[in-house]
């Protein structure tokens, strides 16, 4: 169907380098999309990038430290020198310091918060120019269960994921003139190097993840796929400031 077609089409995806990144950047590319693998991690962003070819689609890394306002602008000018322009952008890149919030130093809640919040909010910026001059365009921020949920060893991590639905809705009213939808998806408990960390310092986690999901399972980043193309197709032109769970119905599930 044309409605979820991405052919023409040019993304990025922060973070796309593993996890719930990857697995969006797979599912863009195989609605038809060109991927640009955006992160800090050059190994693992060249080997993302190399499986995305092999599958046929257009893809590239490129370096990017989204703390920084200057690689941002960098990294979308390096894309649109690539593939001619942008029209998807995915604020992926995420980081967690997992610890009681008495014990937070100023630079741990600032690298969480510049990293989650500050970083998407910066190539959100870098993109708006070229997304405008397209005529339009899709930006998806990535959010969290700890966009709606508190957790007393994440509080950095919950801060910046629920600020990032609010800087979601604000874009999404300031840019709805330029047609450029802006919207969020809150992933539940995803099988991730991230989430695997989580259960090696919760060992309960798994277990309650599970008992809470009415699914009974756990996520894996292909599920995020479906999602991705349908908030970057022209399927979703009417669907802006939204932020949508994916949770095998973790976040409806009473207590």
């Amino acid at each position: 169907m044309t409605h979820f077609d991405l052919t023409g089409r040019v993304a990025v995806v922060t973070g796309g380098n593993g996890g719930i990144g990857l697995g969006m950047a797979k599912g863009l590319a195989a609605a038809g999309a060109a991927v640009a693998v955006a992160a800090r991690n050059i190994k693992k962003g060249e080997t993302a990038a190399a499986e995305l070819a092999s599958c046929g689609a257009r893809s590239a890394f490129i370096a990017l430290d989204v703390a920084d306002e200057g690689s941002c602008r960098a990294m979308i000018d390096e894309t649109v020198a690539r593939f001619d322009r942008l029209d998807i952008l995915i604020n992926n890149a995420g980081t967690s310091i997992r610890k009681p919030p008495e014990s937070y130093t100023a630079a741990e809640w600032h690298t969480v918060l510049d990293t989650n919040l500050t970083g998407a909010l910066f190539c959100s910026q870098a993109a708006y120019p070229a997304m405008k001059e397209a005529g339009g365009g899709k930006i998806i921020n990535i959010g969290s269960m700890y966009s709606i949920f508190g957790t007393s060893y994440g509080a950095a991590y919950a801060a910046s994921k629920g600020a990032l639905v609010q800087l979601t809705k604000s874009l999404a009213i300031a840019w709805a003139k330029d047609n450029i939808q802006v919207n969020a998806v809150l992933p539940g408990w995803i099988d991730t190097e991230l989430t695997q960390g989580a259960r090696r310092h919760v060992p309960e986690l798994h277990d309650r993840v599970l008992t809470r999901t009415p699914a009974g399972r756990w996520g894996v980043p292909e599920d995020l796929a479906g999602i991705a193309v349908f908030l970057a197709a022209p399927a979703s032109d009417f669907v802006t400031g939204a932020a949508i769970p994916v949770d095998g119905g973790y976040s409806s599930m009473g207590v």
